[in-house]
């Protein structure tokens, strides 16, 4: 932070910035606790400070942690270096490393890179003791085999992830400058220091965090931990009555529904966008064929928040409709068609998986039947992996658990996931193979359709032809208006974009960034920014404007006298567009069933901290997250330095002393006779 005086054009600047440079884009890896343990990473509270060292192979290793006379270290290194290899040698020598900090590349690694585990969600599947055990564990496949789990390590020091910008290049040279070894001879001071603050007040696990947040000693109690989570996005065909809770006779749906190291950084271009970007457009394409011709079940379009950590989202949907905490329950479920990752890159063929227990049931058969006839005279072939393969990590394994629905998972891989950077900072739109001509304007850019686009337009037909069959519609199908440029575009590259700008209200407009939307979960009770655009597009894609008033629209109502609307329809007044000539939106009310449900993990409505059913991962709380560099002198000249500065005030101490004992004498003046007269 920068603070200026300016007093009549005079300016004085801080002593701490003339000492201090600070990092402007600096991105924390965070600490994350669950039943068990903790991950991630954190400073101690009064940050952590080492001597920069710039790693140029993992063989330079040896001079951090062991030759180097200058420990601790804070070490940069490259995108390329960072390896369990490296960070499992750094994590060892973690007395001599005061920190990490990782350049974020401007192009992907060829050879991937995934620091998730090889077997995603593990214990918290339909794959277990109690069904099928052979299949448990990524026994039969290992769904991520990239993974090298450096998500779900601890480190004992603090890691940030950094651009490679100017500010980049800047620290590069003050390492140059100041602490490059040159023919084996140590550096001469002042040698150049980083400081790293990322203090985190959670410890041990998620019952301890819990714990420590009830305890109320002071009028001000700290919480230290918050539940990870979100809330779903939900639509349906037909209107829902959501004060009408539990099952409905007579009433069948068919759903349909769809993490990075560094905290913020999360692009998610193919394990979460590809997926939940072709159910929005394969929903936009049902909504006039639905209402035309309302096929005999209701289709309630589903997506899911949190899924990563324990499948967070569905579990809760999951528990709700057990428990009659949702309009329908899990008898009121027909069948669910989940859209997993369908980035092609090229091919041409998509993978229905479906679980090999389940699979028994006559009707799994007939719902990959209308998927296959639903691919007719397209580009894409759907096929069927070996019957004895279990399903991939995935939403509807939820739903296994509780009951033997039928459904499938639609994947771009067979086996194991062909999602080389799957969550990872490099599942982007240059992974997804959205590239753009050059020189194009943003807004031709948004408008220009990518062979990403293109493959994921035919993913959507498919979809959404097989959805209209399957809900009991009439066969064939025509579709129009499937189109998935835009939001392609608004998600992945920038969502501060002409169209995002006109289907969303006004104050959330200005939280619209140039740069692509970041799939964090974060923490319970707060609507993330994919959840709210999520929110907003399937509400303008599914639902119909209706002329009201903008007082009415936004107290959930058609008129003054309406009080039943607000419970099967919600009301959201946005933007607009601004006419030809004019600066001025014509903002208009978008009336949907699209309706948010907490993706809140039961297991913190239990208080079942230590559950072994949902998910109980937790994230730290903090106070500050910031770095800044500046020069170190030698620990010699700093006790000089302090010998000095205690010599001086032992002098100035003993001055003093003397001084006073010896006023009466130094500071006397003669008394003046007591008759003067002036």
């Amino acid at each position: 932070m920068h603070w200026e005086l300016r007093v009549h054009g005079i300016s004085c600047n801080s002593v701490e910035n003339k000492i201090y440079v600070h990092l402007n884009y600096s991105i924390p890896c965070v600490r994350l606790l669950n039943a068990t343990h903790q991950i991630g990473c954190q400073s101690s509270l009064s940050g952590d400070v080492g001597v920069l060292h710039v790693l140029e192979s993992e063989a330079n290793l040896d001079w951090v942690l062991q030759n180097g006379p200058n420990p601790p270290y804070m070490v940069i290194l490259d995108s390329t270096l960072f390896t369990r290899s490296v960070m499992m040698k750094l994590k060892t020598g973690s007395s001599r490393v005061a920190g990490v900090v990782v350049v974020a590349p401007s192009s992907n690694p060829a050879e991937g890179f995934s620091p998730h585990t090889t077997c995603p969600n593990e214990n918290s599947g339909v794959y277990s003791e109690s069904y099928d055990p052979a299949l448990a564990h990524c026994n039969v496949t290992k769904w991520n085999p990239l993974g090298n789990g450096l998500s779900y390590e601890e480190y004992d020091f603090p890691m940030f992830s950094l651009k490679d910008d100017n500010d980049t290049q800047a620290i590069k040279q003050c390492y140059y400058d100041h602490n490059h070894v040159v023919n084996g001879s140590s550096p001469r001071y002042p040698l150049c220091a980083m400081q790293l603050y990322s203090h985190m007040s959670a410890v041990t696990d998620t019952a301890t965090c819990m714990r420590r947040n009830g305890i109320n000693f002071s009028l001000n109690p700290e919480t230290v931990c918050d539940p990870l989570g979100d809330f779903n996005v939900l639509a349906s065909t037909r209107p829902l009555n959501y004060t009408d809770k539990g099952h409905k006779t007579g009433e069948s749906v068919v759903i349909l529904d769809s993490r990075s190291f560094f905290f913020d950084i999360a692009p998610g271009a193919e394990s979460a966008a590809s997926g939940f970007v072709t159910l929005l457009a394969a929903a936009h394409a049902l909504r006039n064929a639905t209402q035309d011709a309302q096929p005999n079940r209701t289709i309630l379009y589903a997506f899911f928040q949190g899924e990563t950590f324990d499948y967070i989202g569905s579990s809760r949907l999951v528990y709700d409709m057990d428990n009659k905490q949702f309009p329908l329950d899990l008898d009121n479920v027909h069948s669910v068609v989940e859209i997993g990752q369908v980035g092609l890159h090229g091919e041409s063929k998509l993978w229905v998986h479906t679980d090999p227990v389940s699979r028994r049931n006559s009707s799994v058969e007939k719902l990959i039947r209308n998927l296959n006839s639903s691919a007719l005279n397209l580009s894409l072939s759907l096929q069927e992996p070996s019957f004895s393969q279990p399903l991939p990590p995935s939403s509807f394994q939820r739903f296994l658990r509780a009951r033997p629905i039928p459904g499938v998972v639609i994947q771009n891989h067979n086996s194991s996931f062909t999602n080389k950077y799957y969550e990872s900072m490099y599942d982007n739109a240059e992974y997804l193979n959205m590239s753009y001509p050059p020189n194009l304007t943003p807004e031709e850019q948004l408008e220009y359709v990518t062979d990403a686009a293109k493959a994921l337009t035919e993913v959507a037909t498919i979809v959404a032809r097989a959805l209209y069959t399957q809900a009991g519609g009439s066969d064939p199908i025509q579709l129009k208006n499937i189109n998935v440029t835009q939001m392609l575009y608004g998600f992945l590259v920038k969502s501060n974009n002409s169209w995002f700008q006109q289907i969303v209200p006004s104050d959330f407009a200005i939280h619209l960034r140039d740069r692509p939307t970041n799939f964090y979960v974060g923490v319970t009770q707060q609507h993330s920014e994919p959840t709210l655009l999520v929110q907003y597009l399937l509400a303008n894609l599914t639902g119909t404007t209706v002329n009201i008033t903008q007082d009415n629209c936004q107290n959930q109502r058609e008129d003054e006298d309406d009080k039943e609307s607000k419970h099967i329809y919600s009301y959201m007044w946005v933007q607009g567009a601004a006419p030809p000539n004019s600066t001025e939106r014509v903002a208009f009310c978008v009336r949907s069933t699209v309706r948010l449900s907490k993706a809140l993990s039961p297991a913190f409505d239990l208080e079942e901290y230590t559950s072994k059913d949902y998910s109980t991962w937790t994230e730290s709380r903090w106070k500050s997250i910031k770095g800044r560099i500046f020069l170190v002198a030698s620990h010699e000249l700093e006790m000089l330095t302090l010998g000095v500065g205690v010599a001086v005030l032992i002098a100035s101490l003993m001055l003093t002393y003397i001084i006073s004992s010896k006023a009466d004498i130094l500071f006397s003046s003669g008394r003046e006779p007591t008759a003067a007269t002036y």
